[in-house]
């Protein structure tokens, strides 16, 4: 993407992150994105519920994302919650800032990653033939 497109890319994953976790829908934040590109970096600012998000410095922001462009168009593409936990676990892109948001935000995520890592394997094991029987106690 070019420059001009750092705004967008930002929103397009604002976008599918709350498709993917609408808990953090109501979520009141003001937030930034650096994303880096070569020796390029761009702002962008970040206002929940919304979003709102604007090419602009957030001086008032609580969490400051920043990610390299190519990767923030590769999870556009993707398109996935897992990659993104994939991506975040291995140090592929950070936050700073409020360190209670930074928590709160993992912690929805997580668990909101791990039901449908749950969902997907038990899907997969239907489409398999492994259908799972219901256990009934006895």
């Amino acid at each position: 993407m070019s420059n001009a497109d750092s705004r967008t890319a930002v929103e397009v994953a604002l976008k599918q992150l709350l498709e993917h976790v609408p808990a953090l829908k109501p979520l009141k934040i003001i937030a930034a994105a650096e994303v880096q590109g070569g020796r390029d970096v761009q702002l962008i600012r970040v206002q929940m519920p919304g979003p709102k998000v604007t090419k602009a410095m957030a001086p008032d922001a609580r969490v400051t994302i920043s990610i390299r462009r190519d990767l923030l168009n590769e999870m556009n593409d993707l398109n996935d919650l897992q990659a993104w936990v994939r991506a975040w676990d291995h140090g592929k892109f950070r936050a700073s800032g409020v360190e209670e948001y930074i928590k709160l935000i993992g912690q929805v995520v997580s668990k909101t990653a791990a039901k449908q890592k749950a969902l997907d394997d038990q899907k997969r094991g239907e489409s398999d033939g492994r259908a799972r029987r219901p256990h009934h106690a006895r």
